[in-house]
């Protein structure tokens, strides 16, 4: 590994280069008011085709392939609790976090809306088709800490968990979906870490920095935070405390935790067996990925410091080379104009991501013209959102809700 630093250290500075233009999306405006920080794409009415989801309400999707798909304005908008009456400079929304799911077996996606951090959170039974009264609310868990909760199959059964914090448990830990006769009762809470501190264990409601991936290569997906990573033993039942392994990087003023971060993934991204980590700025500038070095502290190489408010991070084989690449952008007003950047132009960008055994990661940004003025919200998603099966990406934030198909 040692031998590749410094052809590493060149191409993480070649990589800090301003990002070229890619044309190769349209942009859907579905709308303009500030409805959600987190978004959920989903079909919603059983009608074939992929709806949007953005807090307290839904978008309805004409059918993919007609000219209305690309017109904002055809997509009809249906309430699924009251709208709250968010404005950007001013406060927050209550929905930082949306994930579709069927949860009680009844052929419908339901939705689980994360709200204001700390706070309880609930999943909202779909009434079906045609049915415009208000979803009926159920509440997961008393306590949704972090900033990036995720949504993801920790132990490959093809149902996914909900990863996050819990106070006043001061505990790292997921929820696991129940059988769907026991949905409309509390799930529960898993945790995977003793009581510690909240701003070390990832478990304080304004935490950055939360992943889930595979650090060691054997088979069982890990949780991962700024400040290390729990290994999973395997079982996902077992009352045992999961292993911890801190992690720090190299800096100017000694070694550190990671940077405050958004979305944190595993990824080998030198070819040298060991899992690295691609990760960004939650509140300031920067896109990084972290060299596991073996031993010690890892290396920090930064890719693009060009914009800010990187709140969120999603991977995904943009342009169908079999690699995976990362799609991030700003958050406008993440603080309502108190971080560095937030009078910047609100950008997307993708991170285009070749692998090749024995040589540093070419990681490209590309800047997403039609995404100008979009950005994202604390969280977003990739879907295919018209069967082209290419992937597009589904936004809600400050600026409004948005959908970017791409060509």
């Amino acid at each position: 590994m040692k031998r590749w630093i410094s052809l590493l250290a060149i191409a993480a500075m070649a990589h800090t280069a301003q990002a070229d233009d890619d044309p190769n999306w349209v942009r859907v405006k579905l709308d303009e008011r500030f409805r959600s920080e987190g978004v959920a794409a989903a079909d919603i009415n059983t009608d074939g085709s992929v709806d949007v989801v953005a807090g307290d309400v839904w978008y309805q999707a004409p059918k993919a392939g007609t000219p209305e798909h690309a017109d904002g304005t055809a997509w009809k908008i249906h309430e699924i609790r009251m709208p709250g009456e968010f404005v950007a400079g001013v406060g927050y929304s209550n929905s930082f976090v949306n994930l579709a799911h069927d949860m009680d077996a009844d052929g419908l996606q339901d939705i689980v809306i994360i709200g204001f951090p700390g706070d309880p959170y609930h999943w909202y039974k779909n009434p079906g088709p045609g049915e415009e009264s208000h979803w009926k609310a159920f509440e997961i868990w008393t306590s949704a800490c972090n900033e990036s909760p995720e949504f993801e199959d920790l132990n490959g059964d093809g149902v996914r968990e909900i990863v996050l914090g819990s106070q006043p448990e001061a505990q790292m830990g997921f929820n696991v979906i129940p059988k769907p006769d026991k949905v409309n009762g509390s799930f529960g809470f898993h945790a995977v870490s003793e009581k510690g501190n909240p701003n070390e264990n990832g478990t304080f409601k304004y935490y950055h920095g939360l992943g889930v991936g595979d650090m060691n290569s054997d088979g069982h997906r890990d949780i991962l935070i700024a400040h290390g990573w729990w290994q999973n033993p395997g079982d996902l039942t077992s009352t045992k405390d999961w292993a911890f392994h801190p992690v720090r990087v190299k800096t100017d003023n000694g070694e550190q935790p990671l940077p405050s971060c958004a979305n944190i993934y595993a990824d080998d991204l030198d070819s040298d067996g060991d899992m690295d980590l691609f990760f960004s700025s939650a509140h300031a500038f920067g896109v990084w990925w972290a060299e596991n070095t073996g031993d010690g502290a890892w290396t920090l190489h930064e890719i693009d410091k060009s914009y800010s408010q990187t709140h969120a991070v999603e991977t995904v084989d943009v342009n169908g080379d079999g690699q995976l690449d990362y799609v991030t952008g700003s958050r406008f007003f993440a603080h309502n104009g108190g971080d560095p950047g937030e009078h910047d132009p609100v950008r997307m960008c993708w991170y285009e991501v070749v692998r090749e055994k024995g040589n540093a990661p070419k990681i490209t940004p590309h800047q997403i013209t039609a995404g100008l003025g979009t950005g994202v919200g604390t969280q977003f998603e990739i879907h295919d959102m018209n069967g082209d099966k290419k992937p597009d990406i589904v936004l809600s934030n400050k600026k409004g809700v948005n959908v970017l198909l791409q060509k």
